[in-house]
């Protein structure tokens, strides 16, 4: 098994919708705000590449959109998803599976692209994963949710017959090596991979826990659904982490790849930021 860190931009987002109830005069210190108090995070995707399967875990916020839809979220650096693959070696062709850990725009945009008049996968050979309770979820939204669930993200996979479902069982083997697990504060039945490497295991945290900022258990963005659902999953999963010394692969922080936690009187902390590259 090989890893690889697909970098596919970076946006900005609110720091007071990023942290919830926590003061700005806290949050601040770790994830400073603009002027216009936005937060710089990352879209940050992790490839798999086992035996003769690529398999892609997000694929960023995509470019088919409008400029004014993209105005909303300052889209800046100079790294693309297809840039990404290309330092590795690979073509977006070469994808063999696409796993969503959910459906939101900043996950999946990159899905589908447009080609003329229409919406295609973006990786045609490949197979896209999502779960049938969290797909449900995403094309039904409710209203607080709606505007991250955007149909031309989604509908076209399951129209171009690409798309499969995992089943909804926390700890299920998608391949050897690599499960998942499931969680549900942040949006129904969000997906987590955890994947053993070499002698590690490395948990990709999508929207669990974006930046290192956000570890105290509190700090919970608004954008999560069921907030205090969140508040004990990451209880419960920074502590498994913990205790069985996993690699963290954060999503979202815009300085730190991956992490480690130590255990301080202030509860769980972080011990070590570093790239995905050094144990590789």
């Amino acid at each position: 098994m090989n890893l690889y860190s697909i970098d596919t931009g970076l946006f900005k987002l609110d720091g007071g919708a990023m942290f919830g109830v926590v003061p700005k005069t806290i949050w601040n210190k770790t994830n400073p705000a603009d002027s216009n108090n936005l937060c710089n995070l990352a879209m940050r995707c992790l490839l798999v590449e086992h035996d003769k399967r690529l398999i892609l875990i997000d694929t960023g916020i995509g470019n088919k959109q409008s400029e004014k839809f993209y105005s909303h979220y300052y889209l800046h650096g100079d790294a693309t998803l297809d840039s990404s693959l290309a330092k590795h070696g690979f073509h977006r062709d070469d994808i063999t599976d696409v796993f969503l850990t959910h459906l939101h725009f900043d996950h999946v945009g990159g899905a589908v692209a447009r080609d003329g008049e229409k919406l295609l996968p973006a990786f045609k050979n490949a197979t896209y994963w999502s779960n049938e309770r969290h797909w449900d979820w995403a094309i039904n939204p409710n209203e607080r949710e709606k505007a991250s669930f955007l149909k031309e993200n989604i509908l076209p996979l399951q129209e171009s017959g690409q798309l499969q479902f995992i089943k909804d069982a926390d700890g299920i083997s998608f391949l050897p090596g690599f499960d998942v697990r499931f969680v549900y504060g942040h949006t129904d039945a969000q997906m987590l991979p955890l994947i053993t490497y070499k002698d590690k295991k490395l948990l990709y945290m999508a929207d669990l826990l974006p930046t290192v900022g956000h570890l105290p258990i509190p700090y919970v963005m608004a954008y999560d659904m069921f907030p205090l659902v969140t508040l004990n999953e990451k209880k419960t999963f920074l502590a498994e982490s913990f205790k069985n010394d996993y690699i963290l692969f954060l999503e979202h922080d815009a300085e730190n790849e991956c992490c480690t936690l130590q255990q301080t009187e202030k509860g769980i902390r972080l011990k070590e930021t570093f790239n995905l590259r050094d144990i590789i």
